[in-house]
């Protein structure tokens, strides 16, 4: 393989490595956010803001944390014949059917841009009492699918390395 796609592949999984880790903690917040909700519901007066900003983190912490979930390999998989299969030809199935995946994310990441350009420009905020912006949230929805497209691009470059026998 070329010298340029083992940085690709490198770069890519130490950023998404760092970036899944840091979404990690975002579960932390979210749990404090919802203490505090429970807290203020029962003790003060309920607290507008707790539903939302919790909706909005497990936003974060889903789409930040999927291109990990892949470099991890721990994303779900139908596994009735997958393990079965030798390490070459896993390689192959993936090569073949990781394009169906790249193209959902690059449609996703498409009305991702739509979307957030549309909230940008119009000051589009949610319904309710609290009626926070959204284009912060549209913003980590749209880093999360490009991160889980690089990762997608990185683990194409290993899976065709492992059918040239290589490792990257």
């Amino acid at each position: 393989m070329p010298n340029w796609t083992r940085t690709y592949v490198r770069f890519v999984e130490a950023l998404n490595y760092r970036i899944g880790r840091f979404a990690m903690y975002l579960l932390f917040v979210l749990m404090a956010v919802m203490l505090w909700s429970s807290f203020a519901r029962a003790a003060l007066t309920p607290a507008i803001w707790t539903d939302e900003m919790g909706q909005f983190l497990m936003v974060g912490y889903f789409m930040l944390g999927g291109a990990y979930a892949l470099q991890m390999d721990s994303a779900v998989r139908m596994d009735l014949l997958y393990s079965r299969w030798n390490d070459r030809t896993k390689a192959f199935v993936d090569v073949v059917t990781i394009f169906a995946l790249l193209f959902y994310l690059g449609v996703l990441l498409f009305g991702g841009i739509e979307s957030t350009a549309y909230a940008i420009e119009y000051d589009e905020r949610r319904r309710g009492l609290w009626r926070p912006v959204m284009w912060p949230v549209k913003t980590v929805m749209c880093v999360g699918i490009t991160l889980m497209l690089l990762q997608c691009t990185a683990i194409l470059f290993k899976d065709v390395a492992k059918l040239k026998g290589e490792e990257l």
